[in-house]
């Protein structure tokens, strides 16, 4: 359809919209092929070389909502929040400069998870580029490494096509963060769009479409999965981005093998099954780690093989036959040669598997390798001092899922220990109920992301778990959540440390305390033991800061009182803070230190 079609039905070819007239300001053309796009929110924080952008938006407020976050890197993570949930785009914007450098973490955040994000980002006059412009900065010099594809516009007639270019490459295949940037003239610049404008992609009709397994290839992992012994589903986020959690439900059943996840896979297999191994790696289960050790076949799906799961790669799976299978070429034989690799889509991958595998009946074997499994789960369980009088992190984790466990809940978190116990004492059942920053770690994630799952999801319950250090980074969003009626809730892990980098100083460094301490106090050993605390002498003090942001919230210390707490924060109608005092000397295990081996593992 032409543009002069466009204007003769007055609808958006793509969308079905109402068009504006046929010439169109940058900005407006670059709001409508949003709309047209499918996006229906945006997390955007105005600034001198995006006010052109942000005035379009207001001519679009029927279709688009613009959320303003308190900083542009909370509006981004909660972007990403919004795409996790969803599998759709997430959608941030910022000015020049410092507006745009603040996206960069959650850019580089959305590459190492595979997060389809569109961050736009105004810019100085094309004229400007490079004489060291009030506010301007490199943007698609900036993000090079850390985007699957950017764009700066230089010509207004480019712009309709390049935002549908942009949200094909994000969304298609392996998904990604994309930036475009816009300088200022470009966004008042005029012209007549052309919203169906061919795509400019190199091999856009191979190279992005989701690939179908090669025959011979599948055939011969239905004849490893018939010889296998030993096998493990080792799977991870390409499971939940291909929307794959069924059919990979469909296969263990069938074959009865165990499934363990990576931290970026948890939810796309029910915890509470009996093939569950729960998450592996690191800090994952003991018997994760030691099936993956021990096994005979790895199915490798949807995963990269990161550091954090292998320790010292040549060790690992070193027994097994591996199957590879990823949408990204790229990540094949990357960390461990696979005996048998497929580049394709996952969920097509499984698919077909499933159906040749109709009538599979699995080995007599398998019953001993249930056996051996079930021994480690006895014998290496997850575990902590139940019957400390103190509220411990991972108790506190237990009771909210037993609050949650009926409901349909969302759980985010920032980056710390509290994190790694979610992952181990948080029990998902769901895909899509899981938001966590996993291959960057990125500290402050917890509490915008979920605001961006809730503004996503306004029926379920949304609730942050964070530690005090990394609810900090972000606290600011606090007011986005008030001012824009986002009723989610966070229960902060309040131990007055920076708890993980304390762990690793306890386990490697004599706990030398190198700057882990978040109080004021010239003693740090008399603080943060659980012990004698009153909600007076913590720092900061969370209550009072979330009554000043709007909330409601309260402090628990005491562990009797803490199911309790758990339910008012839960039950209650809009945004609540739970601050629960935590001691600071608990440590995530099983731990692999970096580097090592399952051999290496440490139990207590």
């Amino acid at each position: 359809m032409s543009p002069s079609s466009c204007e003769t039905c007055g609808k958006c070819p793509i969308s079905g919209n109402p068009m504006a007239a046929a010439q169109m300001s940058g900005a407006d053309i670059l709001v409508q092929s949003l709309v047209c796009a499918g996006v229906s929110t945006i997390f955007a924080y105005p600034g001198g070389f995006s006010i052109p952008l942000h005035q379009a938006l207001t001519r679009f407020r029927d279709k688009i909502r613009v959320v303003l976050p308190r900083q542009e890197q909370g509006g981004a993570f909660a972007a990403q929040g919004y795409a996790r949930v969803t599998g759709k785009i997430g959608v941030c914007m910022a000015t020049s400069g410092p507006g745009a450098t603040n996206l960069v973490t959650s850019i580089a955040d959305a590459k190492m998870d595979s997060i389809p994000l569109l961050a736009i980002t105004g810019q100085v006059g094309l004229a400007a580029i490079g004489s060291d412009a009030f506010q301007e900065t490199p943007m698609t010099e900036l993000c090079r490494g850390i985007t699957k594809h950017h764009y700066l516009v230089t010509d207004v007639h480019d712009l309709a096509r390049i935002v549908r270019e942009a949200v094909f490459i994000a969304t298609t295949g392996r998904p990604g963060p994309v930036l475009i940037d816009i300088p200022r003239n470009v966004q008042v610049s005029q012209c007549e769009p052309d919203f169906q404008a061919p795509l400019n992609l190199p091999g856009y009709n191979d190279g992005y479409a989701a690939k179908q397994p090669p025959k011979d290839k599948l055939d011969a992992v239905v004849e490893a999965v018939k010889k296998a012994k030993r096998p493990v589903l080792y799977v991870g986020g390409g499971i939940i981005a291909s929307d794959a959690a069924a059919e990979l439900f469909q296969l263990a059943e069938k074959t009865q093998i165990p499934v363990t996840t990576t931290m970026m896979g948890l939810s796309a297999f029910p915890r509470d099954h009996r093939l569950s191994l729960g998450m592996i790696g690191m800090h994952g289960t003991a018997y994760a780690n030691w099936a993956a050790h021990d096994c005979d076949l790895l199915l490798a799906l949807g995963v990269r093989f990161d550091d954090r799961v292998t320790g010292r790669a040549a060790e690992f799976a070193k027994h097994a036959t591996i199957v590879h299978v990823d949408i990204d070429p790229s990540e094949i034989n990357k960390v461990k040669p696979a005996a048998i690799a497929m580049v394709c889509d996952v969920k097509a991958f499984l698919a077909e598997l499933n159906a040749d595998l109709a009538a599979f009946k699995p080995v007599a074997e398998i019953k001993d390798w249930h056996r051996k499994i079930e021994q480690w789960k006895s014998e290496l369980p997850l575990q902590y001092d139940v019957g400390s009088p103190h509220i411990v992190p991972q108790y506190a984790i237990e009771q909210l899922w037993q609050a949650t466990k009926d409901r349909e809940t969302i759980i985010a978190t920032g980056v710390g220990q509290h994190q790694m116990w979610t992952t181990q004492y948080y029990r998902f059942s769901k895909p899509r109920t899981w938001v966590s920053s996993a291959g960057l770690g990125t500290m402050g994630f917890g509490l915008p992301a979920a605001m961006g799952a809730k503004l996503a999801c306004p029926d379920k319950l949304v609730v942050d778990i964070d530690g005090d250090g990394s609810f900090l980074m972000n606290i600011q969003e606090m007011a986005t959540c008030y001012c824009e009626k986002i009723p989610i809730k966070a229960m902060v892990l309040n131990n007055q440390h920076l708890g993980m980098v304390v762990q690793w100083e306890d386990r490697f460094f004599q706990s030398n305390r190198a700057h882990t301490y978040l109080g004021p106090i010239e003693n740090p050993e008399t603080f943060g033991k659980g012990v004698g605390i009153s909600p007076a002498e913590r720092y900061p003090d969370f209550v009072a800061i979330a009554k000043g942001f709007g909330w409601e919230a309260e402090h628990v210390s005491d562990k009797t009182q803490l199911a309790a707490a758990i339910r008012r924060m839960i039950d209650s109608p809009g945004p609540y803070l739970l601050d629960v005092l935590v001691p600071y000397q608990e440590h995530v295990l099983p731990m692999i230190p970096a580097g090592t081996t399952v051999q290496d593992m440490i139990h207590r």
